[in-house]
């Protein structure tokens, strides 16, 4: 499985960006796949998630302002991004689980930065 994250840029506070993973030598037989990021100094930490079965999770930093989604047709995985905050900035990955037992799969990173 090769995942690759694009759609990554600077916006000001406020702003939206859609961020998009391309999944290749993926079946829809997953676990789960979902959204990371990882500011400067700080942990990789999950942001949203999305089950093959369409169950979602959002981290309570970004619940009603991230929507994760996914295709299964085309094999991407989207997670739009509103009303953003300084504090989203980071490098975002995109992953997949093929089990439970966690993501072993990660695409390359891609920065978001929110500033005026």
């Amino acid at each position: 499985v090769q995942l690759q994250a694009s759609g990554g840029g600077s916006v000001q506070p406020g702003g939206s960006l859609r961020l998009s993973c391309a999944a290749s030598g993926l079946t829809n037989d997953f676990w789960a796949m979902g959204w990371f990021r990882q500011a400067p100094g700080k942990e990789r930490d999950l942001v949203a998630s999305i089950s093959s079965d369409g169950r979602t999770f959002y981290d309570d930093s970004v619940k009603g302002r991230f929507t994760i989604s996914r295709d299964n047709a085309k094999n991407t995985m989207d997670l739009q991004m509103r009303s953003l905050k300084p504090e989203d900035t980071a490098v975002y990955y995109c992953a997949e689980a093929d089990t439970y037992e966690g993501y072993n799969n990660w695409g390359q990173g891609t920065q978001v930065t929110v500033s005026s």
